[in-house]
């Protein structure tokens, strides 16, 4: 079996992280270690009953056995860049810049591996010895990014079709012809009756873009060593980066994007969706919340 990448003191990321001086620890260090506590108090009250991981549960785990990393990627949490970074912790010096590798290559399946993919003594092994780490978003503003990058923008074609004609044929008063052919023009608020219809998550699992990350990535499964969140995406990317002992050239994109969703923005769709909707939605993001440490938005209107 393949052993872990050993860093520059001949130790794991793992050990790098839980063998520093505990006297010496960062502030940084500190905030990772309160983020892991929460999450194991959270878990310990909420989930009753722990089951058995399958197979299928590991599909957003991306494996680097170079390094013994295991990153669960969630969308619209910055996993494109992560995904480019990973591709160059693992390409063997195939790549040297993650900027460099086009977004849509990134997300080509074959081009990195996740643990699904494993024996079960692999997956064992991996889940042991190797840092586990995720990034994870405020929920709502994390939800409102998906509606507008799935169902905003004119190229995204493929959801339209597949979500977007369901959506307005379900939810929307009156459609016309046009609209129930294309699906291109879904209202925010139609995507949130289609949420909390009860049908939508009968018929088939919530598309990974809006689905919670606790049913993508299973934290009170998976034990997590390190939550990176995207409100402070830089310094906790860094953090990874030299946790794992990168090479000084690898540095995390930073992200310019002035087309970002921002706080005052998920406040603006929210205007329109009623007190009653708005605690629904909230419940059903409930335990993201919960685990991940973010607390009720001020914009919405459930008190």
């Amino acid at each position: 079996m393949r052993r872990a990448w050993q860093g520059k003191a001949g130790r794991s990321p793992l050990q790098a992280l839980y063998e520093s001086d505990q006297f010496e620890q960062s502030s940084l260090q500190a905030v990772h270690q309160q983020r892991r506590e929460l999450l194991s108090n959270v878990c310990n009250r909420y989930t009753r009953k722990r089951r058995l991981l399958r197979p299928d549960d590991l599909r957003h785990l991306v494996v680097d056995d170079t390094h013994g990393l295991l990153y669960c990627y969630v969308p619209k949490v910055a996993c494109t860049n992560w995904k480019r970074v990973m591709m160059v912790l693992t390409g063997q010096g195939k790549y040297r810049d993650p900027l460099e590798i086009p977004a849509n290559e990134a997300h080509v399946s074959s081009n990195l591996h996740t643990l699904s993919e494993y024996s079960i003594p692999e997956i064992n092994h991996r889940l042991r010895s190797y840092l586990k780490f995720i990034f994870v978003r405020e929920p709502f503003e994390r939800l409102v990014s998906a509606y507008r990058n799935k169902f905003t923008r004119s190229y995204n074609t493929a959801f339209h079709k597949r979500y977007g004609t369901k959506i307005i044929r379900r939810h929307r008063q009156e459609p016309s012809d046009k609209a129930l052919e294309r699906g291109d023009d879904v209202r925010f608020e139609e995507f949130v009756y289609y949420l909390l219809d009860p049908r939508t998550q009968r018929e088939e699992p919530f598309n990974e873009h809006w689905e919670r990350v606790h049913s993508l990535c299973h934290p009170c499964i998976v034990h997590y060593d390190v939550v990176g969140k995207y409100e402070t995406l830089a310094e906790d990317a860094n953090y990874i980066l030299q946790l794992v002992g990168a090479d000084t050239t690898v540095k995390f994109p930073s992200s310019s994007k002035t087309t970002r969703t921002t706080d005052d923005m998920t406040a603006q769709f929210f205007q329109d969706i009623s007190p009653f909707y708005q605690r629904r939605l909230f419940n059903l993001y409930k335990m993201d919340y919960l685990l991940f440490n973010y607390s009720i938005p001020s914009y919405l209107r459930i008190r």
